[in-house]
């Protein structure tokens, strides 16, 4: 397998990073001819860290030798490559939820497994949150190496919808190289597709001012094939309409869909009150005209509006945050101790786990 090029640029690690312990998150999907260039990038870049560090790769059901080849490379690099095997393909966001809940730092990378994404970048965003005090600082592919018309034109239509819409801008919600304080990112449970909207749905337990975004590299994918297409734009579209429900209705819902079925209720009613000025005042026959069957319906959608939509979604979020329902399933592993199977320097002596 020819191997394809390591960044060129000399990994660097800012000075003045303060303590913490460090987990890198990567989900991956048929990504096998990926993996280990991946695992060899992210240690050419944190090889010098000086706190301890682990990486989480989440095996999101796999169909073709990914499974193997993370199981090959994990032996190969030590206990510190952690492998989380899901049990079929529950899709990136579920599979993002797993290795967050498997990750163990108090800081916590997000990035793809296609290598499009730099490790390199994750100290300098990493010393920012922490010496900003942030609880996000997201990744900006300002020089974006994607196709125009199907990958960056929908993207940045995407983004400034998102933006307007959420009230967090944010110039690049679609990249996943992400660095979270991992006391903000666990408060936040994801599922459906939900991987896109991270910043917003962070900003529900946060405030917009502690999430920034940092320029950082982008390289053209070299194996493999994106998992991605157009109809994800419509996708997109469905998911940011719950987002905006939930950012400023989550504790209302009632106003939500209460204010549409008001809208209906009354605009049914006017057209009942109107067909029944006819009847009673005119005399004139109404029981065949559309307009009544109209008035009716838009009644009784009214009523609906403001029970079943209200009902289910609170449902929804009942089942999903209850604790004991997850929107993946994992292969049963040992659990580790908190002090087992970190990458440390060697001149880092055990300590009592950091403060971040």
């Amino acid at each position: 397998m020819t191997k394809p090029p390591l960044p060129h640029a000399e990994p660097q690690i800012p000075d003045g990073l303060p303590e913490h312990r460090l987990s890198i998150v990567v989900p991956l999907y048929n990504e096998a001819e990926n993996v280990e260039p991946l695992l060899e990038r992210i240690h050419l870049a944190l090889g010098p860290y000086p706190w301890p560090w682990e990486v989480v790769l989440v095996d999101d059901g796999s169909s073709d030798s990914t499974p193997d080849e993370l199981a090959r490379c994990a032996e190969q690099y030590g206990p510190h490559v952690r492998v989380v095997e899901l049990v079929r393909n529950f899709k990136q966001t579920a599979a993002m939820q797993a290795g967050l809940d498997a990750a163990r730092g108090s800081v916590v990378v997000t990035m793809d497994g296609d290598l499009q994404n730099d490790p390199i970048d994750s100290p300098r965003m990493v010393k920012r949150l922490l010496t900003e005090d942030l609880d996000l600082v997201a990744g900006w592919r300002k020089n974006r190496q994607d196709g125009l018309l199907l990958r960056k034109i929908p993207s940045r239509i995407a983004n400034r919808l998102i933006a307007r819409m959420t009230g967090v801008q944010l110039k690049d919600y679609g990249c996943s190289l992400k660095v979270f304080r991992a006391s903000a990112i666990k408060n936040v449970r994801l599922y459906g597709e939900m991987h896109r909207f991270i910043p917003a749905w962070l900003a529900t337990v946060t405030t917009p001012k502690r999430i920034a975004q940092e320029v950082v590299n982008h390289h053209p994918r070299v194996f493999g094939e994106s998992k991605y297409g157009i109809s994800r734009t419509f996708r997109v579209v469905l998911d940011l309409v719950f987002v905006y429900f939930f950012m400023r209705y989550r504790t209302r819902p009632g106003h939500f869909f209460g204010g549409i079925g008001i809208v209906l209720g009354t605009l049914g009613s006017l057209i009942l009150a109107y067909m029944l000025g006819l009847k009673v005042f005119f005399g004139e026959s109404i029981g065949t005209r559309p307009m009544l069957f109209g008035g009716f319906f838009l009644l009784i959608a009214g009523v609906q509006m403001v029970t079943s939509g209200v009902l289910a979604e609170l449902l929804t979020r009942i089942y999903f945050e209850s604790g004991s329902s997850r929107a993946y399933l994992a292969r049963e592993r040992g659990e580790l101790e908190y002090d087992q199977a970190w990458y440390k320097p060697e001149s880092l002596e055990p300590s009592s786990p950091p403060r971040a």
